[in-house]
């Protein structure tokens, strides 16, 4: 994405990126996961390191830091991470739950950056920047299991 792109024009980039999720408004499981043999691991980890890397570079300016690499992984139990040196870590996976919730994800782990812990401070910073950030960790918590149990058909 060009450094200059207007917020339209990222978040129609993104949802082209996204074809599989059935109605992000009602927040409904994505499509992707009924419908295994649609997308491989390999597709979804291509797509999965676009979305990241534009979220990131987006928000990591508005946030005020700066990170040093993105990586994307398979974890079993985290959606992200956030290492001393700033590398980000992502699960794939983040790539089947609807936009807002891989966006909350991303600046959780950019937030950290600033306040390494879960203080009230980071709270504050993460609610500064996402002041529904509730609604996106809750829907995590209630689906984050079916996302986690998909295995794509090889």
């Amino acid at each position: 994405m060009p450094r200059g792109a207007s917020p339209a024009d990222v978040e129609r980039v993104l949802e082209e990126k996204r074809p599989w999720i059935v109605d992000q408004r009602r927040r409904q499981v994505p499509r992707l996961c009924l419908e295994p043999s649609s997308v491989s691991e390999s597709e979804a980890r291509t797509a999965a390191r676009e979305l990241v890397s534009m979220l990131a570079q987006r928000e990591a300016e508005r946030i005020g830091v700066a990170y040093r690499r993105i990586r994307i992984g398979g974890q079993r139990t985290l959606w992200g991470s956030c290492s001393p040196r700033g590398t980000l870590s992502f699960n794939w996976r983040l790539v089947l739950a609807p936009l807002d919730v891989l966006d909350y994800v991303v600046v959780h782990e950019l937030c950290h950056l600033r306040v390494p812990n879960h203080s009230r401070a980071f709270w504050a910073l993460v609610e500064g920047h996402r002041p529904h950030w509730r609604q996106q960790r809750d829907w995590l918590r209630d689906h984050g299991p079916e996302l986690l149990a998909f295995r794509p058909q090889v």
